[in-house]
């Protein structure tokens, strides 16, 4: 009989062959420092797993975390964590900001100027997106990212509405709201009908702003954090355009998990988070602005740091952890090794041998239709007779303290709060039986 312990332990005895490259003592992936600057020299990443085989990515994947393995935790829609060879990299680039300091942070350090080091990131991001470096400007995640977006979107004038719906994400809809205290804009909310089908969702998305025309701005999800939904984006988008109505596209759950280029979504405006499925360091994210739409976001709060004609003018310019973002291209080189399609595939994996394991209880919800392109690792899910934010946070609080597994009450949306399950790439099948198993005893609960 395999257990967790031992998978992992035999999982992890194999991680020289897995990785291709050299390890830490810590068992990391080492990031070692040049001769003379002490600047990071980070040894290319390979990965060798089979990711066409669910056991045999597992084998190859777990290795790569190290993460609290007495508790199961589903919750990578807040924070992914990094792998051993990107937390390396971080720690490496922390300790060379530290010695370089002021030297580095006044944009002086000899052959490791900020701006040209930052804009390596810059870079790395836009190719990711298939967008142009100047189109995009890093941020302190993707709540910022998104503030900056939709406080300072420029063309709004008093009167003009702003939609959102229930599935968006709180501090989003906090941002829109904003703009009726601001700008004297007219807000209108709306609930996407269940279930959540490609018909349904186009039918409220057209409805609404057939009902509102004098909207001109729109907030749209790429993938909800509430439950897992994700639209058929593009569509939206050219309907919303189709009517004078700009879209900012909340990416934050989309980046690094979702298979997309900035094309693909048609949005002009996006906001992004790069600490959940990218798994870079905590406080990175970023803004996307089409080149020929920059002067319809105002610089931040009067930014004048950087001129009016320069994206990073869009987000806040204070003193960041310079040594996260600078981790950036390693969290994109490491997923880049293992395929940004097959790592979403094993995602989805992991999402539905837990899903297909409990559909069959009576009166359980599984918030998300199962239709194509609808869902990634995220989803939501109801407890047969759970009612209400009381019910779903008992809930939680009984799988973490009985159990030890980590599920996310979540309320917001218009049919009621869900437990919401989110497997990263450092779950295993072995901690999705135990949620299965706990599911299952737990049926009953609200009865």
């Amino acid at each position: 009989m395999v257990t967790r312990r031992g998978f992992i332990g035999r999982a992890g005895g194999a991680l020289g062959v897995t990785f291709g490259v050299g390890l830490g003592l810590d068992g990391a992936v080492a990031a070692t420092t040049g001769p003379s600057d002490g600047w990071p020299d980070e040894a290319p990443f390979r990965f060798a797993g089979d990711m066409t085989d669910f056991e045999a990515a597992q084998r190859a994947l777990l290795p790569l975390y190290d993460v609290e393995r007495d508790f199961a935790t589903f919750d990578a829609a807040y924070y992914g964590a990094m792998t051993r060879p990107v937390a390396a990299s971080y720690r490496a680039y922390s300790q060379w900001v530290n010695r370089n300091n002021s030297l580095f942070l006044r944009n002086a350090a000899p052959g490791h100027p900020r701006d040209a080091e930052l804009d390596r990131s810059r870079t790395a991001v836009a190719k990711l997106l298939g967008a142009q470096t100047e189109e995009i400007a890093l941020s302190g995640g993707g709540t910022e990212a998104l503030y900056a977006l939709i406080a300072n979107y420029a063309l709004l004038k008093a009167g003009d509405a702003v939609i959102y719906a229930d599935v968006d994400y709180d501090e989003m809809q906090y941002a829109c709201d904003y703009l009726e205290q601001s700008r004297g804009a007219r807000i209108v909310r709306f609930s996407l009908p269940e279930p959540h089908t490609e018909a349904n969702i186009l039918a409220a998305y057209d409805r609404i702003l057939k009902e509102t025309p004098r909207a001109k701005l729109l907030l749209l999800t790429h993938l909800s954090n509430r439950n897992g939904l994700v639209p058929p984006v593009k569509a939206i988008v050219a309907m919303a355009k189709a009517r004078g109505v700009d879209v900012i596209l909340d990416s934050a759950q989309a980046v690094g998990h979702l298979p997309f280029t900035v094309e693909d979504t048609g949005a002009d405006f996006i906001g992004f988070s790069l600490h959940k499925w990218l798994a870079a360091p905590l406080g990175t994210g970023g803004i996307y602005i089409r080149k020929d739409r920059l002067q319809d976001i105002s610089p931040w709060l009067g930014n004048r740091i950087h001129g009016p004609e320069d994206i990073r003018a869009r987000i806040p310019t204070g003193t960041v952890d310079f040594a996260a973002r600078l981790t950036i291209p390693r969290a994109i080189a490491v997923q880049d090794a293992i395929g940004l399609e097959a790592k979403y595939r094993h995602l989805v994996g992991l999402r539905d041998y837990w899903v297909e394991r409990v559909r069959d209880i009576a009166g359980l919800e599984i918030l998300v239709p199962q239709e194509a392109g609808r869902f990634g690792a995220v989803t939501g899910f109801r407890l047969p007779g759970m009612k209400g934010p009381d019910g779903a946070k008992q809930a939680a609080k009984l799988f973490l303290d009985k159990y030890r597994l980590l599920v996310v009450a979540k309320a917001g949306l218009a049919s009621g709060p869900v437990l919401r399950v989110t497997p990263a790439l450092f779950n295993s099948s072995a901690e999705l039986d135990r949620l299965v198993a706990a599911i299952r005893a737990e049926r009953e609960l609200f009865s």
